[in-house]
């Protein structure tokens, strides 16, 4: 048995055991999407209701934790979320858990500054390596950071997740480690591959023309995304490169495709960068100790200045709707909180200040209320309570079925044209209305 083998058996405790160290006014993080913990929450949940004022913290989960199916849980914990899945949504609502706000670029700082107090950290890993390594599979973004400042930490190994090669900080070694669980191997959680719309598909055939050979993509998560990655699968381009926050179905269907080779890439030439990702059973094949992926911490793959060093840079992101000033709002429907910051500011600044590269958000240029009216997410003014995502001057090219528009360095007036061009037509006219009204429209 070697030195590693022997610290693994004495580290190694059950689920129930590990929940043990968890006491009221505890802090805990629950790892990260893919890799949120089951076997601890598990273990935690039969605690819980003996304890209280314990402030869970993880994001975009796929699945319900049954920490949260106990009777009364506000009374125990407070979810505290980074980034909003559907989940996370319908949790906050009730009263259940927070948004907290914050470029996911800036997570790892926060925890290193000490600003996250972090009791215990606990999340799903891939099985020890030789050299004594428990990998992060699919979620490296900001596990190390956490790891470093946690009193405590905790693996679940998970036999079933996918071993992610990176370049750093994707692995934590077996002597920073308190506790081993080895828990029930589930599969890894899948994220279903949104079906794009006809719309969908013609924002993304607007996007797709824009590109060329050698150019590096980054992809944000929903139904537009995933169209651009299908057609640039059965496009002519070649040459490609991946630099994304989140690595998505679409990138395995490019790859496959042979459309990504990552050869004119400035920087981890060859490689495609990530630092979660999520999707299908073919995905997580795919990543699984393949040596041209390279699974890194967040604070590195969403920084503006990683991002602006890769030449000819397309970033592409969704947004829930914009104001004729050019303000996008990508988190909130009015004050009701959807998803979170994220990284998409970051690609924005990063894609424009990229030589060569552009950045594109995109949106249908309608949506229809639950008692079936037809609304414009072009809107005058965002509503109230909305969250500017993107300023007004970050924002360069915005993409609707209508056309797409560049909207930099153009003044108000010029913004309020652009976008009233690719607007709805029913709602083309009102918009000029509004926008007289606003002082930012001449006839």
């Amino acid at each position: 048995m070697s030195t590693f083998e022997k610290e693994y058996q004495e580290k190694l405790v059950s689920a129930e055991k590990a929940a043990e160290i968890v006491k009221s006014g505890d802090f805990v993080d629950y790892g990260w999407c893919v890799t949120t913990t089951v076997a601890f929450d598990k273990a935690l949940a039969k605690r819980m209701p003996e304890l209280t004022d314990i402030n869970l913290r993880g994001g975009i989960l796929l699945w319900e934790p049954e920490v949260f199916k106990i009777e009364n849980p506000e009374k125990h914990f407070t979810w505290n979320s980074w980034h909003s899945s559907g989940l996370e949504r319908k949790l906050i609502s009730k009263g259940l858990g927070f948004y907290m706000p914050l470029r996911y670029s800036e997570m790892p700082r926060y925890y290193r500054d000490g600003g996250a107090k972090v009791d215990v950290a606990v999340m799903q890993v891939t099985p020890m390596d030789e050299a004594g390594y428990f990998n992060f599979s699919v979620s490296p973004s900001h596990m190390m950071a956490v790891c470093e400042v946690a009193k405590k930490v905790i693996v679940e190994v998970n036999k079933n997740l996918p071993v992610c090669q990176g370049g750093f900080e994707h692995a934590i070694h077996i002597s920073k480690v308190d506790m081993i669980i080895e828990g029930d191997n589930p599969m890894p959680a899948i994220l279903p591959a949104p079906t794009p719309s006809e719309v969908d598909m013609k924002v993304a055939e607007l996007i797709v023309e824009e590109l060329k050979d050698g150019c590096c993509i980054q992809l944000g998560i929903g139904a537009m995304p995933t169209a651009v990655g299908s057609l640039i699968a059965k496009s002519n381009l070649k040459d490609l490169s991946v630099h994304s926050e989140m690595y998505v179905d679409s990138f395995v269907e490019m790859a496959k495709a042979g459309k990504v080779t990552g050869a004119h890439k400035n920087s981890n030439r060859f490689r495609q960068v990530f630092t979660f990702a999520a999707g299908g059973k073919e995905m997580y094949e795919y990543l699984n100790n393949n040596p041209e992926i390279m699974a890194a911490p967040v604070d590195y793959v969403n920084d503006i200045r990683t991002i602006s060093s890769i030449d000819n840079f397309i970033s592409i992101n969704n947004a829930v709707d914009i104001d004729l000033f050019g303000q996008v709002n990508a988190e909130s429907a009015g004050p009701k909180h959807i998803s979170g910051a994220g990284g998409q500011l970051d690609f924005v600044l990063g894609g424009y200040l990229s030589k060569g590269g552009k950045s594109f958000i995109c949106l249908s240029s309608t949506f229809k209320t639950k008692d079936g009216q037809l609304k414009s997410r072009i809107r005058p003014t965002l509503q109230e309570g909305s969250i500017v995502t993107d300023t007004r001057a970050n924002v360069q090219y915005v993409v609707t079925e209508y056309g797409k528009v560049n909207l930099k360095g153009k003044s108000a007036f010029e913004r309020a044209k652009l976008l009233i061009s690719i607007a709805h037509p029913d709602f083309r006219e009102k918009l000029k209305e509004e926008a007289r009204k606003l002082g930012i429209w001449k006839d």
